[in-house]
């Protein structure tokens, strides 16, 4: 779909992924990491991966590439430090879970950057350049922000990214996408952390009669700890609020448990929203004018719909 090269800033699960994908669907592709050990299983994996981030940049500056920042919240700044050094004026998307953190980031750090954040919903509780894969991202939703003012042809550089790598793109503002992952991402993570602690709290014949209720549930307990902290730690004011509403069903569902032992009203309702998330799996699916206005893009996002390229 395009000839844009890309550059991916961080080669885990994420960014691995995207490079596979970049490359399957044509692209010029290179990367850097961290990790001189990463590099090297890259580098036998057939990819362009160094050490060096500004030689990177300054390459994708030289060829006018897409810069993807795939590191995480807390490494964010030291990164964006060598944005701002040598590749002040990029074109930069991200793929951060959390995007007010992010913008705030880029406006101190990379100020003059043709920024648009990104966030592909897809990953697995396993991590590094190993557990990369070329169609992770095929069918996933892959944030695109919306914000008002944001320069319209470097947010059809990551829709077009996100469409290569087999993905649909939903628009959305960066306050109103941290809001909704700290319902649907984040706060899972912390009850499946609760739930596997509850389990564990149990003696040993608790947990080898755990079977698939449990398995599904904790599965991203299972996530290297040091990303859950930094996703959520990073949407602390969103989460809250999820938090709070988890705590308020919970404590509605003791308080009846404890007083009637009924648990209707907790079942039936969870059996309800599970019901709406699967008819969401199958969204409205639209194609798009280049051009389209953010407040547009911003009102397809709101209903639900993804945008899968352009008319």
């Amino acid at each position: 779909m395009s000839e844009r090269a890309v550059c991916v800033i961080g080669t885990g699960l994420i960014g691995g992924s995207l490079m596979r994908a970049a490359e399957k669907a044509g692209r010029a592709v290179w990367g850097a990491t961290a990790s001189p050990s990463t590099a090297d299983d890259a580098t036998a994996d057939g990819f362009d991966v160094t050490v060096d981030t500004a030689a990177a940049l300054r390459r994708a500056v030289d060829t006018d590439a897409l810069v993807v920042l795939a590191v995480p919240l807390p490494a964010l700044a030291g990164v964006l430090d060598l944005v701002g050094a040598h590749a002040p004026t990029c074109r930069l998307t991200d793929a951060v879970s959390v995007k007010v953190a992010v913008a705030d980031l880029v406006a101190e750090r990379a100020p003059h950057a043709r920024f648009v954040g990104g966030h592909p919903m897809a990953g697995t509780s396993e991590s590094g350049w190993g557990a990369g894969t070329a169609e992770l991202f095929v069918d996933a939703a892959w944030v695109v922000a919306s914000d008002d003012g944001a320069d319209p042809q470097v947010w059809a550089d990551v829709a077009e990214l996100a469409w290569d790598c087999g993905a649909r793109v939903v628009p959305a503002a960066s306050d109103e996408h941290d809001l909704a992952v700290a319902r649907i991402s984040h706060l899972p993570h912390l009850l499946a952390a609760v739930l596997a602690a509850v389990g564990a709290e149990g003696d040993e014949l608790a947990l080898s009669l755990a079977a698939g209720s449990f398995a599904d549930g904790t599965r991203v307990a299972g996530t290297r700890p040091e990303l859950v902290l930094a996703m959520c730690e990073g949407n602390r004011d969103a989460l809250l609020g999820a938090v709070d509403s988890a705590l308020g069903r919970l404590g509605a569902m003791r308080g009846a448990l404890a007083s009637t032992g009924g648990l209707a009203k907790t079942v039936e309702a969870g059996h309800e929203a599970r019901q709406r998330w699967a008819a969401a799996r199958e969204p409205e699916q639209l194609r798009i004018r280049r051009g389209t206005g953010m407040a547009a893009l911003r009102d397809i996002g709101r209903r639900g719909a993804v945008i899968t390229g352009w008319k």
